[in-house]
């Protein structure tokens, strides 16, 4: 059960899944196993869109399990999401901007990134087959969290307070590469040939996602994180939809 720690660490922070821990959690332990909770979720939204696809179609299949998913992490990834741009695009400068993602409250630009990547994951996971929902799913919600994981290796913060900076702060680099390494291999076994298609869209969602948070503010917060995860996520399921 030692081994799996990190794993309920990082469950209790990325969902709404209650678990007990019976010491205070280490962030440093999360942060790697962050691509195995995508796992865990993706095979959640996957076995949804399947189940629901085979009774009534695969576009109504497709937004229950997308909104199973908003569930499952609280909208978690999608808030960070809206956070950057109401703050990228509504921001004048970088003191704003970093008000900004400490707001609460979202705007019109971050209703409409939340909107927009919702619309989005549900119709590219209707184009996939029933049969291939399952694995589409697992991949996106895998690697689109090794995308993230990656920028904490790769990009300085922005700040040094908030959930973001402890995740970094404490991230320990072995780890996270064994984990990025093995997202690689699962992705490889379970997509074949596109996983090509995977690692690209994700090499290319984090990228726009840490170009664009350096112009703007610097370096990387949680929010930009979570940007990461859903700009990710929306690319690889656009990329298997091409199945």
């Amino acid at each position: 059960m030692k081994l799996f720690r990190g794993f309920f660490v990082a469950l209790s922070f990325l969902t709404r899944i209650p678990v007990r821990h019976k010491h205070e959690p280490s962030i440093g332990l999360a942060a790697p196993w962050f691509p195995f909770v995508g796992i865990f979720v993706g095979a959640i939204v996957g076995a949804t869109a399947w189940g629901v696809s085979n009774i009534t179609s695969p576009l109504v299949g497709s937004a229950v399990a997308v909104l199973v998913g908003v569930l499952i992490t609280g909208a978690f990834h999608e808030d960070g999401l809206a956070d950057i741009a109401d703050a990228f695009v509504g921001g004048w400068s970088t003191e704003d901007r970093l008000r900004i993602l400490k707001d609460p409250l979202h705007g019109s630009y971050g209703v409409a990134a939340m909107c927009g990547s919702i619309v989005l994951r549900v119709c590219a996971l209707s184009a996939i087959s029933p049969r291939q929902m399952f694995t589409a799913a697992i991949a996106a919600h895998c690697f689109a969290r090794a995308g993230a994981l990656a920028l904490m290796l790769t990009t300085a913060l922005a700040r040094h307070d908030g959930l973001g900076s402890d995740y970094v702060k404490n991230l320990r680099v072995s780890k996270a590469i064994v984990s990025l390494c093995l997202s690689v291999l699962v992705v490889i076994a379970i997509t074949g040939v596109w996983s090509v298609g995977v690692i690209v869209s994700t090499l290319i969602g984090a990228s726009i996602i840490r170009w664009w948070s350096k112009q703007k503010i610097g370096g990387i917060t949680g929010d930009v994180l979570g940007a990461a995860e859903q700009v990710s996520e929306t690319l690889i399921l656009i990329a298997l939809s091409a199945r």
